[in-house]
């Protein structure tokens, strides 16, 4: 009984949450400040070479030696 009612609580505050968007609101969603990442070419650059300098095997394919060179 206690895990149809959870199911039955989650799934309604998960329905709650969704909310039609309309034509003139998509403008506001679309700002820069709205992204999860504002700068995705300078995080992934960022990405690269810490990888690379700290000889971690990350999502990426390069792949260092630890003293900063490449």
């Amino acid at each position: 009984m206690k895990k149809t009612c959870l199911l039955l609580w989650a799934s309604l505050g998960l329905l709650a949450a969704c909310a039609p968007v309309q034509p003139w609101e998509r403008g506001n969603l679309a700002k820069p400040q709205m992204a999860l990442d504002p700068y995705p070419l300078q995080s992934a650059l960022r990405a690269h070479n810490y990888g690379s300098r700290e000889a971690a095997a990350g999502g990426n394919a390069a792949q260092g030696g630890g003293c900063g060179c490449y």
